[in-house]
């Protein structure tokens, strides 16, 4: 008995499948190869393949051909650059840069938008720079040091054991939640109404954030984030925190 032929594929399927592609790299992976995509969108090689490399013809990413792998696209910055500059992220670089510098760590500057901690900009120090230091682009708020940070004020979402450590240390801390090698640092942002807006973030192998080096580098934190707060508007940031 004859079999039909399987339906033809919705233009919808094939844009989300090629929107899982690239949420492969939401968690700061430089580079993927097929075989990664394929486990982490549990599509068939092929299939990833196939999407892969219509996003390389698109810009939207590029072929490392000598490790067989795919990084994010010039195209796919390209578009993301104008939206930073248009939410006021980049206005704040030179502070994140300083305190980067002065500390010797990356730093960044995190909000939180639909249950995550969005990470809008990443500052590195001139040396002793590793990738360990770089925030994931987009995490959930409850799993992310800068995203408790901000929830912790919110009357809905607030935790009170972090607003109680926030309020009696200035800072909130803790291990990553996929790698407990990793520590990160947090302190909030606030807006002229003291509502925190976003935070400053600092992460590192947890030797070499020793408690006296947390309690250092806090001081410096806090000041880059009364310079964010002064230069500041109300229209500084169309991503907001609630």
């Amino acid at each position: 008995m004859p079999t039909s032929p399987p339906p033809p594929r919705s233009g919808s399927r094939a844009v989300e499948r090629a929107v899982d592609v690239l949420a492969c790299f939401d968690d700061g992976s430089p580079e993927l190869t097929v075989s990664s995509l394929s486990a982490r969108t549990g599509l068939p090689v092929s299939s990833a393949h196939r999407i892969a490399q219509a996003l390389v013809r698109g810009g939207l990413l590029e072929r490392i051909e000598d490790r067989d792998g795919y990084r994010i696209g010039a195209r796919l910055v390209s578009l993301a650059v104008p939206s930073l500059v248009r939410l006021g992220a980049d206005r704040y670089a030179p502070q994140l840069q300083s305190l980067a510098s002065d500390i010797g760590i990356a730093a960044s500057l995190a909000v939180v938008r639909d249950g995550c901690a969005l990470t809008l900009f990443a500052a590195r120090p001139p040396e002793r720079f590793c990738t360990i230091q770089i925030p994931r682009p987009r995490q959930p708020a409850e799993r992310s040091v800068t995203g408790r940070t901000i929830a912790a004020f919110d009357r809905r979402t607030r935790d009170s054991a972090d607003l109680t450590r926030l309020r009696t240390h200035g800072f909130l801390a803790d291990v990553d939640h996929v790698d407990p090698t990793v520590f990160a640092v947090a302190v909030p942002v606030f807006d002229e109404f003291r509502r925190p807006w976003g935070a400053i973030g600092v992460q590192a192998r947890r030797r070499r954030l020793s408690d006296p080096v947390v309690r250092g580098m806090v001081p410096a934190m806090h000041r880059t984030a009364r310079l964010i707060e002064t230069r500041a508007t109300s229209t500084r940031l169309e991503i907001s925190s609630r």
